[in-house]
């Protein structure tokens, strides 16, 4: 029996210090959520946050259902007002409509600096596409790789519209390529004074990216090429600064 009392006091012990462990884990995570400077991606349909499945009419005349948005965001840099730079290492970050979590990144601790650029890419540069550095939001499980000749999907944005006279109206663009001529990779750069005493917020609307076309002439890119190149043109027009 006395065994037994001080194996049940060992649990107990153990279960308390479980118990302080995951708590001083989740104290030190929140404060360092609350001390990091992040980018905050707003996904927007014509300024209105966007719902998946919703019908919307986008400037081109086409209504439609976004059903999958994904995109790299990668090489993340802050410019500040004295002219130091930050740049994040290891910065790929994959954006997921399912994972709102996935549209907040922290980039490096506040420090009340002037920011005077924000830089970054949409999608994955040359060299990490052949690297083979598969872990994290570049592992293949993500559905955003699609073989080592083609690499990484920069973008991949699906839905459903009637203007589609495609098989249950639907319309897939994955944009993608890394290779010449048909490197898609994007810079996106915004000239900007503000603080970085809190997020720098980024709105993705993508009803600027479907004004540019009509769905029922482009409803289905899947692989690099002349279209991906200009559809990838297209993508950097959703990105703003707000």
């Amino acid at each position: 029996m006395k065994g037994l009392n001080m194996e049940v006091l060992s649990m107990s012990k153990k279960q308390i210090y479980m118990v302080c462990l995951f708590w001083t884990c989740f104290i030190g995570f929140s404060q360092n959520q609350k001390d990091s400077l992040a980018l905050n991606f707003h996904l927007e349909f014509n300024k209105v946050p966007l719902k998946l499945n919703k019908q919307y009419i986008a400037a081109s005349g086409d209504t439609m259902a976004i059903q999958t948005f994904r995109c790299y965001i990668s090489n993340i840099q802050i410019q500040y007002a004295d002219k130091s730079v930050f740049i994040q290492k290891n910065s790929y970050h994959l954006l997921d409509s399912e994972n709102p979590d996935s549209f907040k990144i922290p980039i490096t601790k506040k420090s009340n600096q002037q920011i005077s650029r924000i830089i970054f890419n949409i999608g994955i540069d040359s060299l990490t596409n052949t690297s083979g550095a598969m872990a994290g939001d570049l592992d293949p499980i993500k559905g955003m790789y699609w073989a080592w000749q083609s690499g990484y999907i920069n973008m991949k944005i699906e839905g459903k519209s009637l203007s589609c006279k495609t098989r249950k109206n639907e319309f897939q663009f994955h944009l993608g390529g890394y290779l010449p001529p048909y490197s898609a990779i994007r810079n996106i750069n915004f000239e900007r004074n503000i603080k970085d005493n809190q997020d720098i917020i980024i709105g993705i609307d993508l009803n600027r990216f479907f004004s540019n076309f009509k769905l029922r002439e482009s409803n289905s890119i899947m692989i690099p090429g002349a279209e991906a190149m200009k559809l990838a043109d297209y993508s950097t027009q959703m990105f703003y600064l707000k």
